[in-house]
């Protein structure tokens, strides 16, 4: 059974997968007709730019903002109620580990207090209501870090090593908490990292692309050898989507690139990329690679196994990591007023 919702609440809509994942929606073939509401605090990585073109298209009419804390229940439950909210997707999050690492803070308060808050709002709206989901997003950073073989499963047991992912961690098990304890219609996934459009230049991707494109030193931390699993955001959200339409309530799904890739050979790659598409000299940008002390609890691996998101609802990715890098590298090179604005915001540290 396929499920159809008509008014999805979007947590963290304005930020990068967030945005993504409406953009996704509205502009593509996955067959959803309804309204969406973005509910967002516009911190810092929220960015109202994400979504011009969307409101300008689809609001007032499929499209609502609602700049709101997912911690503040009596605003949430406004709009569960004012829209009458059949799915929550949660993508609200703070995600930064380094971040994480200076203010922990913030990070135990939005992700596992604003979790809670939406969870309980949910709960309550719904009442035992039929056709209704909450969706959780989440991330491989749970199951902590890997040696150079093995990967992580749905069933791998969680040992989050920052406060980013111990906060994760925590959010994810009051989510399925809520599934087995109320009843809730609840479906969980855990990503690897995503890249793409639209995110903000902290990360490791689009900051190296901004870094190339302004003559900035490219930082690598340690040895510049840590692995991690890419994944497109489009692939990302395609695989979100499937699993609210046909996940079984109380699964979780674990979604992943299949694109292991050193953070120095992703580097070299990006220069590559980067250089073709600017007409400059490879290894004049090469010379700007600047190695830095390695962050504290810097984990060395994560290589997420998507066997069952496969096996079992017939997902699978449409990019190659190629592919994906590309299109990416093309999208900050000819979207560079999106930076701009940015900047003039005040919101790059």
């Amino acid at each position: 059974m396929i499920r159809e919702f008509k008014n999805i609440l979007v947590t963290g809509g304005s930020g990068f997968i967030g945005s993504n994942f409406i953009h996704y929606l509205f502009n593509s073939s996955s067959g959803f007709s309804g309204r969406i509401v973005n509910l967002d605090k516009l911190t810092y990585a929220g960015n109202p730019d994400n979504l011009v073109d969307i409101d300008r298209k689809f609001g007032r009419n499929r499209y609502f903002f609602e700049k709101a804390d997912i911690c503040d229940r009596p605003a949430v439950d406004l709009i569960m109620e004012k829209y009458d909210i059949d799915a929550v997707v949660h993508y609200a999050a703070e995600s930064h580990v380094d971040r994480s690492i200076l203010g922990p803070e913030e990070f135990v308060r939005t992700n596992i207090m604003g979790t809670f808050t939406l969870l309980d709002a949910a709960r309550s709206a719904w009442k035992g209501r039929d056709g209704v989901l909450f969706h959780h997003v989440s991330t491989d950073e749970v199951y902590g870090s890997l040696d150079d073989t093995g990967y992580f499963t749905e069933t791998t047991s969680y040992d989050p090593r920052s406060p980013y992912s111990a906060s994760k961690a925590g959010s994810d098990h009051l989510a399925m908490a809520y599934s087995h304890t109320y009843g809730l219609p609840l479906t969980l996934t855990n990503c690897s990292n995503n890249y793409g459009p639209y995110q903000f230049p902290e990360k490791l991707i689009p900051l190296m692309i901004s870094n190339m494109v302004t003559g900035k030193p490219l930082p690598v931390y340690g040895d510049g050898k840590n692995i991690r699993d890419w994944l497109y955001v489009e692939d990302h959200n395609t695989a979100v989507w499937l699993v609210m339409r046909e996940g079984l309530p109380g699964e979780k799904y674990n979604i992943g690139g299949d694109s292991e890739w050193e953070n120095i050979r992703l580097l070299e790659k990006l220069i590559e990329i980067v250089s073709a598409e600017m007409g400059t000299v490879e290894t004049k940008i090469r010379t700007t690679i600047t190695y830095v002390k390695d962050r504290p609890g810097h984990d060395r691996r994560y290589a997420i196994d998507c066997s069952k998101i496969k096996r079992e609802l017939g997902w699978k990715r449409s990019y190659s990591i190629e592919e994906g890098l590309l299109k990416t590298v093309r999208w900050y090179l000819s979207n560079r007023a999106w930076m701009d604005n940015l900047q003039r915001r005040q919101v790059i540290e």
